[in-house]
């Protein structure tokens, strides 16, 4: 009687706890964002943050979804993409609006200096049906980046349904997407470099990554995800590791003097 209640409530710890990790994958991957997204509505200024990092990250997670069709994983990692994709758009919601709203005040300033009317106050409009690949993904309406999205998706899906049957595009396709992710921090990493310096980062932002993709790859380990899943994941977790060690080196090695004026990103930039 002892053991089948011992049982009992061993399976309802392991239920709880199986719970709370399913929680932390979906969710825990958009956490890193809320500070910045609250940021950038404080100060409206976007600058800081890469509109690059969802360009990336929506390529992965929208891969990684199609990945499933071909080759079965966790659905919290299902979840996990959705609600990556909607935070990304979010995001770029966001940034759209004011870096829109900076380049109309730039202009009205610019334009009242010079006793200019309101009436002629115009800022260029740049739109992804241009196909002018000068203002890739830095294009003046939100419409735009769901275009833009919405077409990734449809040819992705097309491709994938056409070869869907190929192993070896399925297991590239599953690689590609975690690849993509992992290679997410590879900018910051070589940004610093360049500047001998990780002046202007946050700190604080790079610990929650690391802390995340190391639970990730732990999960992905734990519950025989795919191989290309945990593979990458180690991957970038050496990243974060790397960028981390950067700011230590710099720290104590400094390359170059410090400037007087901090600047806050909470993105890995591109």
């Amino acid at each position: 009687m002892d053991e089948v209640i011992m049982d009992q409530i061993m399976h309802a710890v392991y239920q709880a706890v199986s719970w709370i990790a399913s929680l932390a994958i979906i969710f825990g991957g958009v956490v890193p964002y809320i500070p910045q997204y609250r940021d950038i509505r404080r100060t409206q200024n976007a600058e800081g943050f890469s509109t690059y990092v969802c360009l990336v990250l929506l390529v992965a997670n929208i891969l990684r979804i199609l990945f499933r069709f071909g080759r079965y994983f966790e659905t919290p990692l299902l979840w996990q993409s959705i609600i990556m994709i909607v935070t990304m758009l979010i995001m770029l919601n966001l940034c759209t609006s004011v870096r829109m709203a900076t380049e109309l005040s730039t202009k009205r300033r610019s334009f009242t200096a010079t006793d200019s009317k309101d009436e002629e106050i115009k800022v260029p409009k740049r739109l992804f049906l241009d196909f002018d690949w000068n203002y890739f993904w830095s294009w003046s309406r939100f419409v735009d980046y769901l275009q833009c999205v919405l077409a990734f998706t449809v040819l992705a899906a097309y491709v994938t349904y056409l070869l869907l049957d190929s192993v070896l595009f399925v297991e590239s396709l599953g690689f590609l997407a975690v690849f993509t992710e992992a290679m997410l921090g590879t900018p910051q990493l070589y940004c610093n470099y360049q500047n001998k310096s990780t002046e202007g980062m946050s700190i604080k932002m790079v610990l929650m990554w690391t802390s995340g993709d190391t639970f990730k790859t732990g999960y992905f380990l734990l519950t025989q995800a795919p191989v290309q899943f945990w593979i990458c994941g180690l991957l970038q977790v050496c990243v974060d590791f790397a960028i981390l060690f950067q700011v230590y080196y710099y720290s104590r090695y400094p390359q170059k003097p410090i400037s007087h004026t901090t600047h806050t990103t909470s993105a890995k930039a591109l």
